[in-house]
């Protein structure tokens, strides 16, 4: 017959863990531990906790090897899918060839292992590899990766390095084109109404510079054409906050930025401008 050794503390535990153990198979546990530290005899314990003498033997034998903390541990039986037996080779497939949809990868699965499931199943055997339905991205077909990295590392980072120590003020220029239009939102009405808006042909041009350490923008607007005269402006109205440390403009590589005009009035006041790769 087991003795359960149950001093006081212990059995303030036991008490606690019955009702706030994250687990209702732990609370179970320490309910049954609980009761016999009560000294309520094996066959009353049975009935209140509903368990088999088998499965409260084998509590009391957890409790002599391990005390509390095995009976917390939880080792019930899981069976794993078939599935989870190709998940390697599934997974080395699926990361060259990612299906378009469910379907696919049930047909590409079903190939590959002979193993037929239903497409929820296929989409939480997807998931459990970490897979995600993301949409597909573009990238410059005429990207040169090896460029970009050695602009990065010998021209961007060197001059980002010295606007944190304070002793560069970097920006990067960029303008976006707004489309003059009606913002559409939702009311409340009997049938669908419709508001007049602009064509879409008239745009609001914003060239502005983002200060890299303090996200200071400064901005110039417009509603007609960029082109290298307000380039020259956003430049002039930079060089005006009368920085007394060295001013880098990182650009792209768009006309109006990357002409004679801009470079000049640049080179005068200072202030240098660094391109992006064109590739």
């Amino acid at each position: 017959m087991h003795k359960l050794d149950a001093p006081k503390r212990k059995k303030n535990s036991l008490y606690y863990e019955r009702f706030h153990h994250p687990d209702p198979r732990v609370q179970l546990k320490m309910e049954v531990l609980w009761l016999k530290s009560q000294k309520i005899p094996h066959p009353k314990i049975c009935q209140l906790a509903g368990i088999s003498p088998n499965t409260l033997l084998t509590y009391l034998r957890d409790d002599q090897e391990g005390g509390i903390e095995k009976l917390k541990e939880i080792n019930f039986y899981r069976p794993k899918s078939e599935l989870d037996f190709q998940r390697e080779t599934l997974k080395k497939y699926f990361e060259k060839n990612s299906p378009a949809t469910i379907n696919e990868a049930v047909y590409r699965r079903e190939e590959l292992t002979g193993i037929k499931r239903s497409p929820t199943q296929v989409r939480k055997f997807l998931k459990s590899m970490g897979m995600k339905c993301l949409k597909v991205g573009s990238l410059p077909s005429k990207a040169d990766p090896d460029e970009q990295e050695d602009y990065k590392e010998k021209k961007l980072e060197p001059r980002l390095n010295e606007a944190k120590e304070g002793k560069r003020a970097v920006f990067f220029v960029d303008a976006p084109h707004f489309v003059m239009g009606a913002f559409l939102g939702f009311v409340w009405c009997f049938e669908r109404l419709f508001v007049k808006s602009p064509s879409g042909r008239k745009r609001f041009k914003v060239l502005g510079a983002l200060n890299a350490i303090t996200h200071e923008v400064i901005l110039v607007t417009y509603d007609t054409y960029i082109t290298a005269t307000q380039v020259c402006e956003l430049t002039s109205k930079i060089a005006a906050l009368g920085l007394m440390i060295p001013i880098t403009l990182v650009l792209d590589n768009a006309r109006y930025q990357k002409c004679k005009i801009v470079e000049e009035l640049a080179l005068s006041l200072s202030i240098e401008l660094l391109y992006l790769p064109s590739r």
